[in-house]
C-alpha cells in the first residue's frame, strides 16, 4: 500500500478510518525509516486536519500546529503526539475550549499519548521564556490546520526570540545536556541504553540544531544525519517489537529488533547504535566548545577594541614542530605541510593530550584529508608520538576521539577497525573493546614509573584486548596480531616477543592469584616458566593491574591486589634462583586463633560475621577493618561481610565422622537459604600450633586427618536484599546442616518453587576443565558458570558424592559470574587420575547447566 493509498484509507476524519490506515502503514513488511516515519506524519496530518477543520466553523485567527518531534516530521510507532491550538485571542475563550475538546478526545479515544496545551502567541512566548524545553520544542513549530499567519507569525517570533537570547540560554541547554548525561550515561557504552536521555543519543541530536538555529555556532555535518537516523530507525523496531513508547533497548528485546532492521544479530545492532553515538557525542563536543570559545570571545573583544588600536592580534604558542596552541586549541603551525610530513598527526595528537588541549575540528580534517601514510616499519618518531600520546594520562581520550572522528586510528592501526565500537556482553566490564583498551593505557600511564621499559608497558596496554575482534580465545588472537603490529610500529625482535608474551599472557597474574593455590609451588614454577625474566614480569604486574582498574569496580580491589603482589613476589623469588619453598603451617590471626581453639575445645562449628572493609597502605599492602567507617579519606574499600569459620577436624563423639566432606556444601548451602551471595571463599585445614590445648604442629593439607586440625573457611558474603542474618541464626542452622537435621536441597528446593525467577537474558554456557599441571598435590578443576542461588552448594554435594577432598578452594564472583576453582584429591589424598578427573569435570558440567558432549 503506498502513502496515497494510506491517505485515501483515512478520509474519514473518524478514529476508525485513520486507526484502520495507521495499522495498515505499520504492517507493511518495509523496514523502519524516514519513508516510513515521513508517511505516518502525513498520515496524521491529514487526519488531524480533518479533525480541526471539522470542529473549528467559522472561528479565525487560531492554528494547529505540531511541535517537537512530530514538528519534525518524526513519528515513531508510539510517539507522544505534540500539539498546540494556537490563537490570537480573538475567539470566545469557550468556542477554543469546544475546539479542543474535539480535538483532543479523538486522539486520547485511539489510545495515542497526547502532549497538549492552548496558548495564545504572547503565552507562546512567555512560556518559553521560563521553560527552556518549551522553547526547544517550538523551535520546530510546523503548520497543520487553520490560520497560516497564525502558525508564521509563532515560527517567526520564537526564532527571533531564541537567537537574542542564546548568548544566555546555551549555556543553561549545556547544563542540561551535562546533568542528562550524568543521569542517564554514555549511549555509547551502554548494555542497555535509553536511544533518547543518555549522552549521544536523540536529545542530544535535538540540542545539536537548537545551536544551529541560533546562528552562533554549528556542528559538524558529516555523518551527523546518518547517526540520527539510525538511531530512529531502531527506536521505530523498538516500539513496533514491544507495542510500548519506550527508549530503553533493553537485552531482551535487542534479538527482535536486529531481525526487524535486517541485521545479523544483537552485537551488530549495539555496534551501529553506538557508532551513531560516537557520531553525535563527538559533534557535541565540537559544537559547545565552539560554543564557548564564541561567548568568550564576545566577551573580551569589546575590551579589546577599546584598548588596541586596529585588528587585535592572534595568540598563537608553539607546542611542538608545526603544532601550535590558539584560543584554547591545538591547531598547525602556518609553516606545517601535512602531506610532507606523515608523523604530524602523532605530533600534533602528542602535543595536545601532553598539553591537556582538544585538537581543533579544522586541524583533524586538514591532517586525515592530506597526511600521507606512514612507511613501514614506522621511524623511532612516530613510535615515540604515540608512547607519548598514551602516556598522556586522561587527556590522551578526548585526543584520541577526535583522531577516530576522523578515521586517523584506523589508517595508522587497521587491527583497530575489528574492536571498534565493539560491546562486551559482560557485567564487569564498564567500556566496548576499543575504550577499554584506551581506557587502560591511560591507567597505565600512571604506572609508568614502576617499569623499566614504559613504552612497552603503554602498547601493551592498548593491545592487549586486540584479539576480540577475532573468533576464538581472544589472547591467542591478540598473540599473532601483536607480533605483526609491533613489527609494523618498528620494535625489534626481543621487544616485540616481549610485547606478544604480555597480550599473550595479560591475564594469567590475576587468574593464578586468585584461583591458584600460591603455596603450591607448582603454581609459581608455572607462572616463572611463562614469563621468563624480571623485566617481563613487572611489566606484567603493571599491566594486570591497569588493565583491571579499566574494566570496571567489580574487576579490581585491595585484595586481588595482595593476592597479585604475592604472587610477583614469589615469582620474582624464583626468577633470581631461589626455589619455591614446600607450603609451610600458616601462622593464624589472632581472631584465627582464638576460633580454631574454640572449635577444638566444643568439638563444634565456631564463626564470626562481622562487617570488613580493605585499606591499602603505601607500601600496597593489605590491612582489615571491622565495621569500617566510610573510607572516603582513607582508601578503604567496603566489602560488605566476612564469614570467619572453624570446625575440628573429628566432631564430638556421634556426630559424622568427618566434617571434611560435608563442610562446603553445608556451609553453602546454609548460605543460600539465608540469601546471602558468595563474594570470595577460601577454605583450607590447618592445624593449632603447639601450647594451644596440647595440640601438636601439622601440615596444612593434613588437618582434616589430624584429629587436633581445624578447617577453616574464611568466606566473604553480601545480602541479596534485605539485612543480614544475626550470626547466632547461622550457627544454629549450620550445625543442623553438618549433623544432617536440616535438608537444604529440600528447603532451597521450596524456596525456588514459592519464589520462582524472571525469565532474564540467556546465558553463555558453563564451561568446568581440569587445569593440567597447575599442581603436584592436588588435581584443579575449574568452573565458569552463571551465578545462582545454591550453585556452590550443588558442587559441594558432587565432591562429596564423588568421595573427593578439597585441599583448598578459590571461589569469587565478579558481577553475574562464578569464577571458582578447587584443589581436589581422592579419599587417600593423591590426584585423580586422567579419566577420573575428566569424569568428574562432566558431572560438574551438568549441574550448573552445561551440555556434557
Amino acid at each position: 500500500m503506498t502513502s496515497t493509498d494510506v491517505s485515501t484509507a483515512a478520509e474519514d476524519s473518524g478514529p476508525g478510518g485513520y486507526a484502520a490506515a495507521r495499522l495498515s502503514l505499520l504492517q507493511q513488511e518495509a523496514r523502519p525509516g524516514p519513508s516510513r516515519r515521513k508517511a505516518l506524519s502525513a498520515l496524521t496530518d491529514d487526519w488531524l486536519n480533518g479533525l480541526f477543520t471539522a470542529a473549528a466553523g467559522g472561528l479565525r485567527g487560531v492554528a494547529l500546529v505540531a511541535v517537537g518531534g512530530y514538528g519534525r516530521g518524526e513519528l515513531s510507532p508510539r510517539s507522544d503526539l505534540d500539539l498546540l491550538l494556537l490563537h490570537d485571542g480573538s475567539a470566545p475563550a469557550a468556542d477554543i475550549a469546544r475546539l479542543a475538546d474535539r480535538i483532543w478526545y479523538p486522539v486520547w479515544d485511539l489510545g495515542l499519548d497526547l502532549d497538549h496545551s492552548v496558548r495564545t502567541l504572547g503565552e507562546a512566548r512567555r512560556t518559553a521564556a521560563d521553560d527552556l524545553k518549551a522553547q526547544l520544542g517550538l523551535l520546530d513549530a510546523r503548520h497543520l490546520a487553520g490560520d497560516l499567519g497564525t502558525t508564521a507569525a509563532l515560527r517567526t517570533t520564537v526564532l527571533a526570540d531564541w537567537r537574542n537570547q542564546a548568548p544566555k540560554r546555551l549555556p543553561h541547554l549545556r547544563e542540561l545536556c551535562e546533568e542528562r548525561a550524568e543521569r542517564a550515561g554514555e549511549l555509547q557504552y551502554l548494555l542497555e541504553p535509553d536511544l533518547k536521555e543518555a549522552r549521544g543519543g536523540l536529545r542530544d541530536a535535538t540540542a545539536l540544531r537548537a545551536v544551529a538555529a541560533s546562528w552562533l555556532a554549528d556542528a559538524p555535518r558529516e555523518g551527523l544525519d546518518d547517526a540520527r537516523r539510525r538511531l530512529l530507525d531502531v527506536r521505530d523496531a523498538l516500539h513496533l517489537t514491544t507495542g510500548r513508547s519506550t527508549d530503553r533497548l533493553a537485552l531482551q528485546e535487542q534479538d527482535q529488533v536486529a531481525a526487524a532492521l535486517g541485521l545479523l544479530d544483537a552485537d551488530t545492532l549495539l555496534r551501529q547504535v553506538y557508532e551513531s553515538a560516537r557520531t553525535l557525542s563527538y559533534a557535541a563536543d565540537v559544537t559547545w566548545r565552539e560554543v564557548g570559545r564564541v561567548l568568550r570571545s564576545r566577551s573580551v573583544r569589546p575590551r579589546l577594541r577599546a584598548m588596541l588600536p586596529g585588528k587585535p592580534p592572534v595568540d598563537r604558542s608553539p607546542l611542538a614542530e608545526g603544532v601550535v596552541e590558539q584560543d584554547g586549541e591545538v591547531g598547525l603551525a602556518r609553516a606545517a605541510r601535512p602531506e610532507r610530513d606523515p608523523v604530524l598527526p602523532l605530533r600534533a595528537a602528542a602535543a595536545a593530550a601532553q598539553a591537556g588541549l582538544p585538537l581543533s575540528l579544522h586541524t583533524v580534517r586538514r591532517l586525515a584529508a592530506t597526511t600521507r601514510p606512514l612507511p613501514t616499519p614506522w621511524p623511532a618518531e612516530a613510535r615515540d608520538q604515540l608512547v607519548t600520546l598514551l602516556g598522556a594520562g586522561r587527556s590522551t581520550v578526548p585526543v584520541w576521539e577526535a583522531l577516530e572522528a576522523e578515521g586517523l586510528i584506523t589508517r595508522l592501526l587497521p587491527d583497530w577497525e575489528r574492536v571498534r565500537c565493539r560491546p562486551q556482553r559482560n557485567a564487569v566490564h564498564t567500556w566496548t573493546v576499543d575504550r577499554h583498551l584506551v581506557e587502560t593505557a591511560v591507567r597505565a600511564a600512571s604506572l609508568t614509573r614502576r617499569v623499566s621499559r614504559p613504552d612497552l608497558l603503554l602498547v601493551a596496554a592498548l593491545l592487549h584486548d586486540i584479539g576480540k575482534g577475532w573468533p576464538g580465545d581472544h589472547s591467542v588472537a591478540g598473540e599473532i596480531i601483536t607480533r605483526d603490529v609491533a613489527g609494523r610500529l618498528g620494535f625489534d625482535r626481543h621487544d616485540t616477543a616481549v610485547l606478544a608474551t604480555l597480550v599473550r599472557h595479560h591475564l594469567l597474574l590475576v587468574e593464578t592469584a586468585t584461583r591458584r593455590d600460591l603455596d603450591d609451588p607448582a603454581t609459581v614454577r608455572s607462572v616463572a616458566d611463562v614469563v621468563g625474566s624480571q623485566t617481563t614480569l613487572e611489566l606484567l604486574h603493571a599491566l594486570t593491574e591497569a588493565d583491571a582498574l579499566a574494566t570496571g569496580p567489580a574487576a579490581w580491589s585491595a585484595w586481588r591486589d595482595s593476592l597479585v603482589t604475592d604472587l610477583v613476589g614469589r615469582v620474582g623469588a624464583v626468577l633470581a634462583g631461589e626455589e619455591p619453598e614446600e607450603p609451610a603451617v600458616p601462622a593464624p590471626t589472632a581472631e584465627q586463633e582464638r576460633l580454631a581453639v574454640e572449635a577444638y575445645r566444643t568439638r563444634g562449628p565456631v564463626l564470626a560475621l562481622h562487617a570488613r572493609a580493605e585499606t591499602l597502605n603505601r607500601d600496597g599492602a593489605e590491612d582489615g577493618a571491622d565495621d569500617a567507617a566510610d573510607g572516603a579519606d582513607t582508601g578503604q574499600e567496603p566489602l560488605g561481610v566476612e564469614l570467619v569459620l572453624a570446625l575440628p577436624a573429628r566432631p564430638a563423639q556421634g556426630a559424622r565422622e568427618s566434617y571434611a566432606m560435608g563442610v562446603l556444601p553445608a556451609v553453602a548451602g546454609v548460605l543460600a537459604l539465608h540469601r546471602l551471595t558468595v563474594r570470595t571463599a577460601e577454605l583450607s585445614g590447618v592445624s593449632l600450633p603447639r601450647g594451644l590445648d596440647g595440640a601438636p604442629r601439622s601440615a596444612p593439607a593434613a588437618a582434616a586427618d589430624d584429629p587436633a586440625g581445624v578447617l577453616l573457611l574464611n568466606w566473604r558474603v553480601a545480602a541479596e536484599y534485605g539485612s543480614l542474618p544475626q550470626a547466632a541464626r547461622l550457627r544454629a542452622d549450620l550445625v543442623r546442616a553438618l549433623d544432617g537435621s536440616l535438608d537444604i536441597r529440600a528447603r532451597l528446593a521450596e524456596r525456588d518453587a514459592a519464589y520462582p525467577r524472571r525469565r532474564g537474558i540467556t546465558a553463555p554456557p558453563p564451561r568446568v576443565r581440569v587445569a593440567p599441571a597447575a599442581s603436584h598435590h592436588a588435581t584443579v578443576i575449574e568452573v565458569r558458570a552463571q551465578d545462582a542461588p545454591g550453585l556452590l552448594h550443588r558442587i559441594g554435594q558432587a565432591l562429596e558424592g564423588d568421595g573427593l577432598r578439597v585441599r583448598s578452594a578459590h571461589v569469587s564472583t565478579l558481577g553475574a559470574n562464578a569464577v571458582d576453582a578447587f584443589y581436589v584429591t581422592d579419599a587417600g589424598g593423591r590426584p585423580l587420575g586422567e579419566e577420573e578427573a575428566a569424569r568428574v569435570a562432566k558431572g560438574w558440567r551438568r549441574l550448573c547447566g552445561g551440555d556434557v558432549r
